[in-house]
This record gives structure tokens, C-alpha cells and sequence, in this order.
């Protein structure tokens, strides 16, 4: 295993991003300025969050700006993948390198070692690389382990899951690279496995990876590492040997980011580099000024949602929004003066938008967000990709258009109890929501002037919980918005069914936020920024 510090004359950093999913966080580190990581492997068992990977790998195959026509004739639906692939074999065959298919634990850990050795070549073993990712979150997330103790019942404390990090120290073991990042749920702080705390087991493993896998023969038993926080940490008392497991803890929306999403972020680095590591490392400084909904969602064109279980067409759904807005005029005592403004414009002069349901792509120009335009903008795409609305049945269409006014009128999200009894859903969890259960925010509106509340794969379910904040539009979140609200830049395209696009953007890590990270870690390992080519 090497040691000392890295050379300033070193090629770009190999990345190796387990758990990748479509590639949030690998593409943040790709993206750094002065470009000194690359991906040498992402790994992802999902087939279509697999497949915008590869895509994704693909496009970075070329220089900024050079990228083919072919490939924006391809994601507005104009090119078949097979014509793509054909056009550039060899760029495709480098990214199906890069983006693997396999799902750790149930691969034999034999073929992982040897596609990550062919991957990082002379760096395979204590070189310079970096670990990227987080195990699937179903097993640390709050609401995750409460449906999996209903489901599971005393299976649930030895669910697999709750030790796929094991795959992540394998790497560790095998490969000691100079650094890592692990991603999860905040939840994790509070997971517990045979009644113990299992953040504190997790930090021990990381700490030294070799020795925790006692039952794995690794290549580098004795590797060590030091484990930064980069949130902002509570006072420590007299005695703490650790920082807090709170500072570990890092909030998108103190970030800039136009998203309250809260994630645990561990950065280890190896122990021969910690010392000068030490002094770079730093709890990421909070941003000033915080984006908002607004600023990435207004100019985008405006769409209107779908009508499920009914015919479909524009003058239909301009009907049946009318008709909700009535029935809400009607019911005055719930529509204070600025409501029924609103809901009186909706009313009158109510009109589908000329874009209608969207599309894969929807072309029309002016689409570049006020915040962060030059890492969303791409002007050769010429309009908006993944958005597409999904339907609504005619209830929720009236919900969603009093959630959206209210917030507009009231600046929050209504609860249950704001909402006209009509309108409260008719099963029982509606009841207990009523007495102040964890289901009164339901019907859940972003609002235009705050960052959006956590983009999480519950998209994929409902829109409920992502009413857009524009009354007239009444509709959930598309993709791309979604996407916009996770600083996914508008060329990434997602592939796949639309239910699996909203999930693979809600299980992602905010490509922004990892970007901001690589830098950190670049800082910390004295790496040379480069000109992009």
C-alpha cells in the first residue's frame, strides 16, 4: 500500500461508486472544476437506473461541448439506441465498461474484486481512488423500518440489508483506496440492529475495514482510516473522543440547494493521508442566500395533469378543474378572501396550457433556471426532457388545487384539519391524522419562495406529497422538476417507464451537493484542479 501525499503530477482520480444508482453522486465528483476525479466504475443492480447510468457514462465520453447531435436526437425520442450505439461504438462500449450491472451481495465478491481491479488498474491495490455511495436505505429509514417491523416482525432486526455496507468494506479491504464517501438516510443515526445502536458499529468498521470483516480475507487487513463529519457540529462535552453523530448530518437546503433534503455524509481518508487531510477538512460553511422552488421550477413550461379513470383531453380536464373550483367556491367557510380570489380566477378564466401533458420532450425555449444556469442550461437539447404530468382522479384534483391556493394564500402547506371535510381522504388514516398523526401533511404543497421538502422514491407512488405550487396547473410533480429540485442538470436523461424515473431521481444524492463534497475531498487530498479540456 502506498503512503505519504498524493502527487501533484498524478493522473484524475479514479472513482469507484457502489450502489450508484442513476449517478448522482459520481456525477457530482466528475463534474468538479479543474477535473481531477473520473469514473472508473459505477455498479447499480437496478435495470433502468442501470441504464440512465450508462447513458449518462456515455455523454461523458465526450469534451463539454462536444457532445454528438446524435445523442439529443436520441433523448427527445428522435433516434433509436441502436442507431446511437452504432454512430459511436467505441464510446459505447467504454460506458458499458464503466456503468455494471450486478447486485451487490448475491454477486460473488470474487467477480466484484476483479471487475473493480480491471477498472482501476495500477491503482488497485492501495493506490490512489476514491470509494463512492450508501447501502439501499429501506433498512435505516424511519418510515422504511416501520413498515418492514409491520411486514417482517422479528425478522426484521437480521434483515440483510441493514449489512450491505459489508459490501462497501470490501472494497475497503481489498482495494484501500485514499479515500471514501458513504451516503445514507439520516435514520441511520437512530437504526438499531439486536438492540444496539448501529452507527457506532458502522464508524468502528470504516475506521479499520480489514480487521471488521474477521470472516473475508482481505488483501489489506491492517488499512486504517480517519473519519471526517463535514456538517456543522453541536458543542462537544468534556470527554467526547467523537464528534457527534449529529455532525455527520448534512442539510441540502444550508448548502444553497433548493431542497430541504437531510442525509448522513461519513468521509473517511486513509490514515497515512489524514494529517493533511486534517487541516482541509472543515464542517461545509452554510450558504447565506438558500434556493427555492422558484428558482429552478419557473420557466419551465407549464403543463396540466392528466385525468385518470375518465376520458382525457384538454377541454375535459379544463371542465373538470372548473368543477373543483366551483365546488370549493361553494364551501366559503374554508376560503378565506385571498383563497376565493384565487379560486375565483381559476374559475373564470382558467385554460389548458398549450404544452398540455408534456412529453419525453417538450420543445420550447427559456427554460434556464435563475439559480445555477450554467450547470443546468444546455441549449443544444432546444426545450425540456422527462416532462410529462401523470393523472388525477377528480378528488384529488380538487385537493391539490386547495392545497396549492392555500399555500399561496397562507405561505405553508395545508394539514388535514385546514382541509373542507369533503375533501378529507376516506380511510382511516385520514382520522388519525385529524388527532395530529404523522399523516396530517398529506396533501403536501412545495411552495415557490422556500426549498422543496425532501425529493425522496415516494414520488413514484402518489403525487400527494409533491403538489406543484401553481393553482392553475393542479398537478404533482414531473420528472424534471422533480429532477431540477435534486440539481440534476437538464441533459441527464432518465430512462425507463415514468414511475421508475421518479424513482431513481428520488433515490439519488443532489449531483450539486456532491460536487461541492468532491471539492472538499480534493482540498483535503491535494489535488491539481485542471483546465477542462
Amino acid at each position: 500500500m502506498s503512503s505519504g501525499a498524493l502527487s501533484n503530477s498524478a493522473p484524475r482520480v479514479p472513482i469507484v461508486d457502489l450502489f450508484a444508482g442513476p449517478g448522482g453522486l459520481g456525477e457530482g465528483f466528475s463534474a468538479l472544476d479543474g477535473n481531477p476525479f473520473r469514473i472508473a466504475i459505477s455498479i447499480e443492480m437496478d435495470e433502468t437506473a442501470h441504464e440512465t447510468l450508462q447513458l449518462r457514462s456515455f455523454f461523458r465520453k465526450f469534451h463539454e461541448g462536444c457532445v454528438p447531435s446524435e445523442y439529443y436526437d436520441y433523448v427527445r425520442g428522435d433516434l433509436p439506441i441502436a442507431d446511437l450505439v452504432a454512430a459511436y461504438p467505441c464510446e459505447w462500449e467504454e460506458a458499458e465498461a464503466e456503468a455494471w450491472r450486478a447486485e451487490l451481495g448475491a454477486e460473488e465478491h470474487a467477480t466484484v474484486r476483479a471487475q473493480v481491479d480491471e477498472a482501476l488498474g495500477e491503482e488497485r491495490n492501495g493506490g490512489v481512488a476514491v470509494l463512492l455511495g450508501g447501502p439501499p436505505c429501506q433498512a435505516y429509514s424511519l418510515a422504511g423500518r416501520s413498515r418492514m417491523r409491520r411486514v417482517q416482525g422479528a425478522h426484521f432486526e437480521s434483515d440483510s440489508r441493514h449489512f450491505l455496507y459489508r459490501e462497501y468494506l470490501k472494497i475497503l479491504g481489498d482495494h484501500a483506496p485514499c479515500a471514501f464517501v458513504l451516503e445514507n438516510v439520516k435514520g441511520l443515526l437512530s437504526s438499531t440492529s439486536d438492540g444496539r445502536q448501529i452507527f457506532g458499529k458502522i464508524q468502528a468498521d470504516l475506521r479499520s475495514p480489514g480487521k471488521a470483516l474477521d470472516d473475508y480475507e482481505t488483501r489489506n487487513r491492517n488499512v486504517e482510516y480517519v473519519l471526517f463529519p463535514l456538517g456543522s457540529s453541536p458543542p462537544q462535552t468534556d470527554g467526547d473522543c467523537d464528534p457527534p453523530a449529529e455532525s455527520y448530518v448534512l442539510r441540502s437546503e444550508e448548502q444553497g440547494l433548493p431542497q430541504a433534503r437531510h442525509r448522513v455524509i461519513i468521509v473517511g481518508v486513509r490514515s497515512d493521508l489524514a494529517d493533511q487531510a486534517r487541516d482541509a477538512i472543515r464542517p461545509m460553511v452554510q450558504q447565506t442566500r438558500r434556493a427555492t422552488v422558484a428558482d429552478v421550477l419557473r420557466g419551465l413550461p407549464r403543463l396540466r395533469s392528466g385525468l385518470s379513470r375518465a376520458s382525457d383531453s384538454n377541454y375535459k380536464w379544463e371542465i373538470a378543474v372548473r368543477s373543483s373550483a366551483i365546488s370549493l367556491w361553494e364551501n366559503p367557510r374554508f376560503l378565506p378572501r385571498p383563497m376565493r380570489d384565487e379560486v375565483a380566477k381559476i374559475r373564470d378564466k382558467l385554460r389548458a396550457p398549450p404544452s398540455g401533458r408534456g412529453a419525453r420532450f417538450v420543445k420550447e425555449a427559456g427554460v434556464i433556471p435563475r439559480y445555477e444556469p450554467s450547470w443546468f442550461a444546455d441549449p443544444k437539447i432546444e426545450g425540456v426532457l422527462n416532462h410529462e404530468t401523470r393523472g388525477h382522479m377528480q378528488e384529488d384534483l380538487t385537493r391539490y388545487l386547495f392545497a396549492a391556493v392555500f399555500g399561496r394564500a397562507e405561505g405553508r402547506s395545508p394539514t388535514l384539519a385546514d382541509f373542507p371535510p369533503s375533501l378529507l381522504p376516506k380511510h382511516r388514516n385520514a382520522r388519525f391524522a385529524l388527532g395530529g398523526s404523522m399523516f396530517s401533511d398529506r396533501f403536501r404543497v412545495q411552495l415557490f419562495d422556500r426549498p422543496s421538502t425532501t425529493v425522496t422514491s415516494h414520488i413514484s407512488k402518489d403525487g400527494h406529497y409533491y403538489i406543484h405550487p401553481d393553482p392553475s396547473q393542479c398537478r404533482s410533480l414531473t420528472v424534471r422538476e422533480a429532477a431540477r429540485l435534486q440539481t440534476f442538470p437538464d441533459n441527464y436523461f432518465f430512462e425507463g417507464p415514468r414511475t421508475k424515473q421518479y424513482v431513481q431521481v428520488g433515490n439519488a444524492v443532489p449531483p450539486l451537493l456532491a460536487r461541492r463534497i468532491a471539492g472538499v475531498l480534493a482540498d483535503a487530498l491535494g489535488l491539481v484542479r485542471r483546465e477542462r479540456p
